[in-house]
């Protein structure tokens, strides 16, 4: 079974320490984040696993994309959209992949192994903003969609820098305030020229969409398990078998660290339902809010529960 992450890992910046570092800062071209995606990653391959992640370690998920996508700003932490949503002037996070991907391969030589590229979904990115300007808050389907155009090409974007994958970051599809017909109208449309795999991540309570979602032209549903049992009824209830499924295996809202036997155990039953060979085994979200030796213990433990 192949193990990935969800995306975000606790790693923080570090301002310069070296000789080099320091000359560096001092030239203005010192990247206080390049060591978080360094030391985020070599936990991960260190982990074993087989798609990782360059930690999403420059900012919460919304904001990140909103202070670079046209039309949008941020204020004390709010995202705003004031105008019509354009792309961005460049990639949002193409070069963070491929500096992740440059340290892989200076820790690992299986070809097999790779980073995925990661983007925050357009009904998210449009329900989690204070809409101030173009778009009527009361309907929000022409924003989702114009979000859509401008992350469908960093998505293209992450893709040309050798994304092993994309993964669309979509939580408020289980909030019951999305559109579903729109959310799929707009993840279809980004994912519909890729050559990668497609994974769409939704966390929470999958009761109400489950259904929606099996519907999405996408390759892998990412779900969550661990922390919300009752998604397991969901999906034994009402899956059918044309997609994968991210399994996530281990609570990320605890620190608390699985044993790899309880791992194992839930992984047995997800098998049980989609079969081992439609699995991505995988935590139930991002790490950012654990202590770090939990988040690579929890990995460390899944990967040990998938291989056995």
């Amino acid at each position: 079974m192949i193990t990935t992450v969800v995306g975000s890992y606790p790693a923080d910046p570090r301002g310069p320490e070296t000789l080099g570092e320091r000359l560096m800062s001092f030239l203005g071209s010192y990247d206080s984040y390049r060591p978080a995606i360094e030391a985020a990653v070599r936990d991960q391959v260190r982990a074993g696993v087989d798609i990782i992640s360059d930690g999403q370690v420059r900012g919460d998920m919304v904001g990140h994309f909103a202070a670079a996508i046209g039309g949008m700003r941020v204020e004390d932490g709010t995202s705003i959209i004031y105008s019509r949503i354009t792309p961005p002037a460049g990639s949002i996070g193409a070069d963070d992949l491929r500096y992740a991907q440059r340290i892989l391969r200076n820790l690992t030589d299986d070809e097999s192994r790779g980073v995925k590229g990661i983007i925050t979904g357009p009904s998210t990115m449009v329900h989690a903003s204070r809409i101030e300007g173009f778009y009527d808050p009361m309907r929000r389907d022409r924003a989702v969609m114009d979000m859509a155009g401008a992350l469908k090409i960093e998505a293209q974007h992450l893709q040309d820098a050798g994304a092993a994958m994309i993964q669309i970051d979509e939580p408020f599809l289980s909030t019951g305030i999305v559109d579903i017909k729109t959310a799929e109208r707009a993840i279809d449309y980004i994912a519909a020229d890729l050559e990668v795999e497609v994974s769409l991540h939704v966390c929470g309570d999958i009761r109400d969409v489950l259904s929606d979602l099996l519907r999405f032209r996408v390759d892998v549903l990412d779900l969550e398990f661990a922390g919300r049992p009752s998604n397991l009824e969901v999906l034994e209830e009402k899956w059918r078998g044309d997609k994968g499924i991210g399994f996530g295996c281990v609570d990320t809202t605890t620190d608390r660290v699985e044993s790899i036997e309880e791992i194992r155990n839930l992984i047995k039953r997800g098998a049980d339902i989609v079969g081992e060979e439609n699995l991505y085994i995988d935590p139930d979200c991002g790490m950012r809010k654990l202590p770090r030796e939990a988040a690579f213990s929890k990995l460390r433990n899944m990967v040990m529960a998938a291989g056995n």
